[in-house]
């Protein structure tokens, strides 16, 4: 008997919808993997509110995400909403109007349980063995950190400096102004003072970024050599040279929107968060120390998927 699984992702930037089977040998088959650029977290983030166009556009899109899903005759349909939702003061009400509108009951969880499931997605994505990983995954809102390896979690924390939130802060001109990325890990210094603590005691060596940003690091840095496999399909575990990502990095901090958008492997949604998520990608390495970067492009679906299996 198959069983067909739905997981949709409403993250601050990014919407996912992943439909999924499950055949009688217990293999998994991706029907359906889609990420949309709804920014729900743009013109509202930083006064804590969904702002009525975002509002508006993510309900058109769970619609949309609706029809597919009746399309292939769903059972299980589960639904999360982290960072803007959980902070939004109307997010109360967007979640009732989703279900009104689609039928689809919306989760919003908290940042510990964001972390806690981000570990289970990157984990069964094959990236971690017995070294100690920080995880690190860029939403829009918050970035979660987890210590761990494959065998457990130490410690982890979800921190509301997403993308977004950065970008409404620091990104005054284009190309950055030096003193903006300062005043960038000046602010990640003050508040990942936890992280600083926990690190200083678990001594994590790797860092396991989880999609988002680091799947288009990885793009940019494959089609630089002439790569063109992951056009095609994205495997859930690759690796980014540290020397690959500070060249991707420095030029991203020297061009502009366009120069950026030209960039091959460049996503339009990603153009100018990635630029404050590189520089948090940065602070993280150099402060910490971290001797090689990986990444998982399994996260907090893939997460709540094989949490279910």
């Amino acid at each position: 008997m198959t069983k067909r699984f739905a997981f949709i992702d409403m993250g601050t930037n990014t919407f996912h919808l992943l439909i999924t089977e499950l055949d009688e040998k217990g293999q998994l088959r991706d029907l359906v993997k889609t990420k949309l650029p709804v920014r729900l977290g743009q013109g509202g983030i930083s006064n804590g509110a969904i702002a009525p166009e975002a509002y508006e556009r993510a309900l058109k899109t769970l619609k949309d995400f609706r029809r597919q899903i009746d399309e292939y005759g769903v059972e299980t349909v589960r639904a999360m909403a982290t960072s803007m939702v959980r902070n939004a003061s109307n997010g109360e009400d967007f979640v009732k109007d989703v279900f009104k509108e689609t039928d689809i009951q919306v989760e919003v969880i908290g940042g510990e349980r964001e972390a806690e499931l981000i570990y289970y997605g990157v984990r069964a994505a094959g990236v971690l063995d017995e070294k100690t990983a920080m995880i690190m995954d860029i939403g829009g809102g918050s970035v979660e950190f987890i210590l761990c390896n494959k065998q457990e979690i130490f410690w982890k924390r979800s921190f509301e400096i997403g993308a977004q939130r950065l970008m409404d802060q620091f990104f005054k001109q284009d190309p950055i102004a030096p003193e903006s990325i300062e005043a960038e890990k000046l602010y990640l210094q003050q508040k990942l003072q936890p992280l600083t603590e926990a690190v200083a005691r678990y001594k994590p060596t790797v860092l396991v970024g989880s999609s988002g940003t680091f799947d288009t690091l990885c793009d940019i840095d494959a089609l630089s050599k002439g790569d063109t496999s992951r056009q095609q399909s994205i495997p859930p575990a690759s690796v980014l040279p540290i020397e690959d990502f500070y060249k991707i990095y420095q030029d991203l901090l020297r061009k502009n929107h366009e120069e950026r958008l030209a960039i091959p492997g460049m996503l339009e949604m990603r153009v100018d968060m990635i630029v404050l998520a590189s520089i948090a990608v940065d602070f993280v390495l150099q402060q910490y120390n971290l001797q090689e970067i990986r990444v998982s492009s399994y996260a907090l679906k893939e997460g709540v998927l094989y949490q279910m299996l």
